[in-house]
């Protein structure tokens, strides 16, 4: 491919060289650079693409893309302010925009956006649409899964995603759109028919900084979307409409143009009335707890805003399935109940143990960490929650990564004690869950939380096999329970 086509949409500063050379492949790691290739230098946070050109080029690259003039690179190098930015238009070009055959619905939001790209992706399938989704458990094409690393892949991935969905005649893309990717420009060459909110709360301070640059992130999908569906019942709405470039249809419960109203919470699911322009109608979910409600609506109105009808919305709802790792119950023949779920925020700690309370009939014993390496300012008020709403806590591991376990432990611990509620410590998740299934009590809910979805564990020096599921089944089949 000619090198001025994959300029098309780059704001060039200057071409040391020629643009007339032709590009066999894109690459932003100098390992993986084969011959042919134009190499984007990105600067990272460890370390900076600026410092390996040079071995890219000894590598094969016939082009270099970077933000500041490379000594010893004797290729043709064009120079931008963003370099990630550019990637994002360079891989758009060499995929051939994909996304101009592709309608884009981006979900947004702390917490809710895996469940409600599952329910837009249910709802959509039953109009017998062809439905690609993109998001933190797996990306989709139909039903074929394609593994993912990333809530939201890199520019380059995300188009050769993009690529392979619309040579597979995918019509619609569910995606979750993480506060990261709409700050380091992965989605810059992307426009959204639909960009939906679901709420905010502390999470990635670790990279933000601040709460509001962590809003201010969120808000950028809504100068990319042709239609925004946001969370009435969030203390952000007011910000993100007036941050906002597109029309507004707001949902809530008792609030917004979209309202769920006489809500009713069961064990294995929600019901509520849905009001929408002076109408009323009659909808479910078969997923429980009163985030479910949220996310309902969020589906609901992000597949309005594409045209579809309201009655059939709703039916689609109804059928849809829960999400690997959210709410989800482990079937053991015990007389107690295990629940996985991904809960690692305050917000999301908070929801789910509210959500059991409200159909427990026993105690709520909650086992939970924190991830190293993340923002260390959420572990106590982690901690405190889980005591105030539990019955009895076991605080373990999560994915320490670099960090000490008992270090973080002793963070989260703060918040605990300050709860009042009863707690063990066992530092070894393993051991831990042992522990809380040889301890439970008829009608006892356990709920584990911060892993979800996860099948791993980041230890210091290694990744460790960790799936929740088969462990409390293989525990609860062996000979000590």
């Amino acid at each position: 491919m000619k090198l001025e086509e994959l300029l098309k949409e780059v704001e060039v500063e200057r071409i040391i060289g020629t643009d007339k050379c032709k590009v066999s492949g894109i690459s932003f790691n100098s390992k993986e650079t084969k011959a042919g290739d134009l190499f984007i230098c990105i600067k990272g946070f460890k370390t900076d693409g600026h410092n390996y050109a040079e071995m890219a080029v000894e590598k094969g690259a016939v082009v270099v893309v970077a933000e500041h003039e490379i000594e010893n690179v004797a290729v043709t190098t064009v120079i931008v302010k963003d370099s990630r930015l550019a990637m994002a238009h360079i891989a758009a070009a060499y995929y051939g925009y994909p996304t101009k055959n592709l309608k884009l619905i981006g979900i947004t939001g702390t917490n809710g956006k895996t469940t409600s790209t599952y329910l837009v992706k249910s709802i959509l399938e039953s109009f017998g649409k062809k439905v690609g989704l993109i998001g933190t458990n797996q990306n989709m094409i139909e039903d074929r899964i394609i593994p993912s690393s990333h809530t939201t892949p890199d520019s380059l991935e995300l188009m050769q995603l993009f690529k392979d969905m619309a040579d597979n005649c995918v019509e619609y893309v569910v995606m979750e759109v993480s506060s990261h990717s709409l700050a380091l420009s992965r989605i810059a060459a992307c426009y959204f028919e639909v960009g939906a909110f679901t709420n905010i709360t502390q999470d990635h301070l670790d990279f933000h900084s601040t709460m509001e640059e962590y809003l201010a992130a969120k808000a950028k999908l809504f100068k990319m979307c042709s239609s925004g569906v946001i969370n009435h019942d969030d203390k952000a709405f007011d910000y993100l409409c007036e941050n906002s470039d597109c029309r507004i249809l707001s949902y809530g419960i008792d609030s917004g143009d979209l309202q769920a109203e006489n809500v009713k919470l069961n064990s294995d699911g929600v019901e509520f009335d849905l009001r929408y322009k002076n109408k009323t109608y009659s909808a479910s979910l078969a997923i429980p707890g009163r985030f479910s409600v949220y996310n309902a609506l969020t589906a609901i109105g992000s597949t309005l805003a594409l045209g579809f009808d309201i009655e059939q919305i709703i039916s689609g709802l109804k059928s849809a399935k829960g999400v690997k790792g959210r709410i989800e119950v482990v079937p053991i023949e015990k007389d107690f109940t295990v629940i996985i779920d991904y809960a690692h925020t305050p917000d999301g700690i908070y929801n789910i143990i509210s959500s059991i309370r409200d159909f427990a009939k026993g105690r709520v014993v909650t086992l939970f960490g924190c991830g190293g390496d993340r923002d260390k300012t959420k572990r106590p008020i982690m901690g405190k929650i889980a005591g105030e709403l539990s019955d009895f806590c076991v605080v373990t591991s999560d994915n320490p990564r670099s960090e000490e376990p008992m270090s973080i432990i002793e963070d989260i611990l703060v918040g605990v004690k300050e709860s009042g509620c009863e707690y063990k410590v066992i530092e070894n998740r393993f051991e831990a869950i042992e522990y809380i299934l040889d301890n439970a009590k008829k009608d006892d809910i356990i709920l584990l939380a911060g892993k979800g979805h996860e099948t791993y564990q980041i230890l210091k020096d290694r990744e460790i096999g960790f799936d929740e599921r088969e462990i409390v089944q293989k525990l609860i089949s062996s000979s000590e329970f």
